[in-house]
């Protein structure tokens, strides 16, 4: 059935994670731990690298940045199935859902940048420690974090612009917890190529293709440089510092690869939500435990301000 865009009411009904009864507390309960959880950690690493100054270093300026970034994409994705679940009301407006498929796209592309921004950071202090502060200054951290924001949002607009030329739709259900990209793409019944065509070129070859290779290239770079240092303390100090970045540049890529960067027809909807949950909701917890709690530098300053 074709419902076309002109005729209609101007909502769309999200689905949700699940359409079992039972679930439907558990799932609640389950989602507003993770956000709270998510906040409370990314908060707090926020709140020490602003009010403590040993923590005013490049690296710990772009993990705030980074901790900004996956708070603002937890709100913007996991905000909407706990008003569903409180408010019992499905529907959302087409103008609210486009621009919640702008936020979310706009700020994974700007984790992307910033993690690459971030190994960039981590190739200039092993591979060339003593000029680290002098490349590394205020300005060019400053700049770099500023491009990683408005390249992310600029980089989402032609895609929006397309979607909203949509003319018509074979459903209104969104088969997903919140408006993303894949299930409003797979309603329309409109023309799709030249939106998956520019899906290709803007999303994967410039805002995640380009990013991987920056990053490869940087890590070339360091693992050669510790594989010359011949002290083996000193190698495994050097791994120590890149480990953490690795494992979540590994992680998200891995999911977002899996989402987005296959044609769009052999997209399984059911699948992409439970990689979107992974990406929405895990991933955001993971990046401070993984960077942050387990960094003696964060550990030293949440004991001098909290204890």
């Amino acid at each position: 059935m074709k419902i076309s865009n002109n005729s209609m009411e101007k909502y769309f009904i999200i689905k949700g994670i699940s359409d079992v009864h039972k679930l439907q507390l558990p799932l609640f309960l389950l989602v507003l731990t993770i956000y709270l959880i998510t906040l409370g950690a990314n908060m707090t690493i926020v709140l020490l690298i602003v009010l403590d100054r040993h923590l005013h270093t490049p690296m710990y300026f772009f993990l705030g940045n980074l901790s900004m970034m996956d708070m603002s994409c937890s709100t913007v994705a996991l905000h909407r199935p706990l008003i569903t679940f409180i408010s019992r009301d499905r529907s959302v407006s087409f103008r609210s859902c486009f621009a919640q498929l702008y936020s979310f796209s706009a700020l994974t592309c700007d984790e992307l940048l910033i993690l690459t921004a971030m190994s960039y950071d981590r190739f200039v202090a092993i591979c060339n420690p003593l000029r680290y502060i002098v490349v590394m200054n205020n300005k060019v951290c400053s700049l770099l974090a500023c491009m990683c924001w408005v390249i992310g949002f600029l980089n989402i607009i032609p895609c929006l612009l397309e979607i909203s030329e949509f003319t018509c739709y074979t459903s209104l259900e969104v088969n997903h917890f919140f408006c993303d990209i894949m299930p409003i793409v797979k309603l329309s019944c409109n023309d799709t190529t030249n939106l998956e065509l520019y899906i290709f070129i803007a999303g994967a070859l410039f805002a995640t293709f380009t990013p991987l290779v920056l990053t490869s290239i940087s890590y070339v770079f360091i693992i050669r440089t510790i594989l010359r240092i011949r002290s083996s303390s000193g190698k495994r100090k050097a791994f120590y510092t890149c480990s953490s970045h690795l494992t979540v540049v590994t992680l998200l890529y891995g999911t977002l690869s899996y989402q987005y960067f296959r044609p769009i027809s052999s997209v399984s909807l059911e699948s992409n939500k439970l990689y979107s949950l992974l990406n929405t909701a895990a991933v955001p917890i993971l990046n401070p435990l993984i960077y942050s709690f387990k960094n003696k530098d964060v550990i030293a300053a949440m004991k001098r301000r909290f204890c």
